[in-house]
């Protein structure tokens, strides 16, 4: 019988479509994850993998890191995880510039990715202890037992709204760095939105807050206990320029950050999932005034304000100058992905052999 050349055009073109489609798409079947690269800003001495092993050895060593968090399920009970603090894990890790003046971990960030290609981005300044000192985890057991449905390890963020940060099956984690470029500073009189948005926008007196709702917070932590400020929603803002996002892509803005930058070169990375009212819910704010109406004075136009933060003020950013959002790169795919594209392809060809043999014979 003769080689029936639809079919080979046909079993080639699926393979060929079936590929394209896996690598332009993000997000793949998922596979039970053994464990997770560790890459991105780190120190010549971090490791680049963990698995269980060595998770759990990890906690061994550094007692103080173990954290156990207590979550409502769908069942109306509670599920107790038990990880290691994400925060503590990549500080140990974590490698800092010698040229900032200040704060460098909060130019630093974290995409955690699991196995399907679903990722999250989280600020180190979110969860730093001296800051948004948020209780999130790398989990490896799930009431006392070690997690099965969700791979070996998986992230948990206890104080979100929605579990939309909980990535699964965790692949990889890597550390992004804003680098540092001095400014001459000075009072700001006016601050932009730019990047992924579809209106850029300057702000000054003129045009803000607009049609924005105002707000009035009042500090309850140290250094500015008891200082009120007014102004309005830093996420509002950003929603307001219309941050682009992909719709093809599971909960996309969980992939993004914005960089508050000052007049002197400051800046603080914010995650937009730490902003969005369905996860993080922070209510940080865009001040442009005090709690009385006064200006700000040497504070500038405008001031990032997280009243949220635990005790040193170093996520406000003063003399506002820029607020640019950011689409994190997507990691590259982990290794258990490509193995499942590669069996589907290899499935897709081998049944076109199968064909060919039979029509051939």
């Amino acid at each position: 019988m003769p080689i029936n050349k639809y079919s080979m055009r046909h079993s080639l073109a699926f393979g060929s479509v079936l590929l394209s489609l896996l690598i332009a798409n993000p997000l793949h079947a998922a596979t039970a994850s053994s464990q997770f690269s560790l890459s991105g800003y780190l120190n010549s001495a971090s490791p680049s993998s963990f698995d269980l092993a060595a998770l759990q050895s990890y906690a061994t060593a550094n007692t103080a890191a173990v954290k156990s968090v207590s979550v409502n399920n769908n069942s109306g009970g509670t599920d107790v995880y038990t990880g290691i603090s994400l925060s503590s894990f990549l500080g140990s890790y974590l490698k800092t510039d010698p040229t900032v003046p200040k704060n460098d971990i909060l130019r630093d960030y974290v995409v955690a990715t699991g196995t399907d290609g679903y990722r999250s981005v989280f600020s180190l300044g979110e969860l730093n202890s001296s800051f948004g000192n948020q209780n999130d985890i790398i989990a490896y057991q799930l009431n006392g037992a070690d997690l099965t449905g969700s791979g070996f390890a998986r992230i948990v963020a206890p104080g979100d709204v929605k579990a939309g940060r909980w990535v699964s099956n965790l692949a990889s984690l890597e550390i992004g760095h804003v680098d540092y470029t001095p400014a001459a500073g000075g009072i700001s009189s006016q601050f932009t939105v730019d990047g992924a948005v579809t209106n850029l926008t300057t702000y000054n007196a003129s045009n803000l807050p607009g049609s924005l709702p105002t707000q009035t917070v009042t500090v309850n932590t140290p250094p500015l206990f008891g200082a009120s400020f007014t102004g309005v929603s830093l996420w509002a803002l950003l929603n307001q320029a219309g941050i682009i996002t992909d719709s093809t892509i599971k909960n996309d803005i969980l992939g993004k950050y914005v960089i508050a930058a000052g007049s002197d070169g400051y800046q603080s990375v914010f995650s937009l999932g730490e902003l969005n009212p369905n996860f993080g819910n922070q209510a940080d704010l865009v001040a442009f005034a005090d709690g009385n109406g006064a200006s700000l004075g040497s504070k500038g136009f405008a001031e990032i304000v997280v009243p949220g933060d635990v005790a040193k003020a170093g996520r406000y950013v003063s003399n506002l100058t820029s607020l640019t959002v950011v689409n994190a790169a997507p990691v590259p795919l982990p290794a258990n992905a490509l193995l499942m594209i590669s069996g589907l392809l290899t499935f897709s060809f081998s049944s076109f052999r199968r064909r060919l043999n039979v029509e051939t014979c």
